[in-house]
């Protein structure tokens, strides 16, 4: 067995460094601190602590909440806006009076406060696949007291993983022999990373779920998250496949889980740069991927349509579904405010 301290100063970067038993542990506790704040308990475990947030990217859900979260729980979130600080870069990469070495920027956080946050993928990083990933780590290697969490960066969103996972257990009562869909679904915007599809079939499969990925032939996810979650799978008694149907995809599913995401073999480092117009003429050869009312037919009458938002209403999803009574996307969002809560308070000391 294990407690809360066994979470003390952890970083929390992908799913894959946590067992389906600290995940499990750390959803009971955020439903507990979900009734918490419900109730109007309070719930002070990071009294004058303070989480130091940098956003390479722009954010509605994942600012919010944590900065929710931090003041819910008695601390403080600091929005540290790269273009306003000497932009934190990899060695190598700097610049006169403009940029900084995360080196530096990260030993400096880490004497200061008790947590950092880090959200970056796409153009900061020029589409190279996995370079946000590199940096996020780069900070936790140079952050020798605090723990870093993942606000998404291009390979992993650990944070949305888990309020997904969070947000079945509430709606489906459990996750043995539910059937997790998580699919492609077309968008006019090609600039989406690989994270949140990762993170979900990730997280579904760690706690038991019977996990389909669908998708369009070039949207492939990364090899290595395919295995992991076969392996995650296995462990956890549940499934894995893969098709290139939605509508197979869709029969008799519990949770269906419709958005775009790019293709890896049209950017770097899989391609020598990113080609964008490749992606694009994938993408509007699928225009036939949206979640409307007839494919949600072909799932079960209950089934819950899932969404981490913004989504890109009538072509990701009609308004009918993502307006309907199936519809759990704002339990899903607002679900982001109490895992991360538990997250927080766990690797930043209950």
């Amino acid at each position: 067995m294990f407690s809360t301290k066994d979470f003390r100063g952890r970083d929390f970067i992908t799913l894959l460094d946590y067992t389906r038993e600290e995940i499990e542990f750390i959803l009971d506790f955020s439903a507990e601190l979900k009734e918490k704040f419900k109730s109007g308990r309070p719930h002070k475990y990071l009294e004058d602590k303070t989480l130091f947030m940098i956003f390479y990217n722009s954010s509605l859900r994942t600012r919010n909440s944590f900065e929710a979260g931090m003041t819910q729980m008695g601390g403080h979130a600091h929005f540290l806006d790269p273009n306003k600080i000497y932009m934190p870069v990899l060695e190598g990469e700097e610049v006169a009076y403009s940029t900084e070495r995360i080196s530096d920027v990260a030993r400096v956080l880490d004497r200061m406060g008790h947590g950092m946050a880090i959200r970056i993928y796409g153009d900061p990083v020029g589409w190279v696949n996995g370079k946000a990933n590199r940096i996020v780590r780069e900070f936790a290697h140079w952050a020798e007291r605090v723990p870093i969490i993942n606000m998404e960066c291009d390979i992993y969103h650990p944070c949305q993983g888990m309020a997904d996972i969070l947000t079945v257990k509430e709606h489906c009562g459990g996750f043995k022999g539910k059937k997790f869909v998580m699919s492609w679904a077309y968008s006019p915007s090609v600039h989406k990373p690989l994270s949140v599809p990762h993170s979900a079939v990730i997280a579904a499969a760690t706690v038991g779920c019977d996990v389909v990925l669908a998708h369009p032939k070039g949207l492939e996810l990364d090899d290595d998250v395919i295995a992991a979650t076969r392996k995650r799978a296995e462990e956890s008694g549940g499934s894995f496949e893969i098709t290139n149907s939605m509508e197979e995809a869709f029969k008799d599913a519990d949770v269906v889980y419709p958005k775009a995401w790019t293709s890896k073999h049209f950017i770097p480092p899989i391609a020598d740069a990113p080609m964008m117009e490749k992606t694009q003429e994938l993408f509007d050869a699928n225009k036939d991927w949206i979640c409307d009312a007839a494919k949600m037919k072909l799932a079960k009458p209950d089934a819950k349509y899932m969404h981490c938002l913004p989504c890109d209403r009538g072509f990701e999803v009609t308004d009918e579904v993502i307006d309907g009574p199936n519809s759990v996307v704002f339990d899903e969002a607002e679900n982001r405010l109490h895992v991360q809560k538990a997250i927080m308070a766990l690797t930043m000391d209950v």
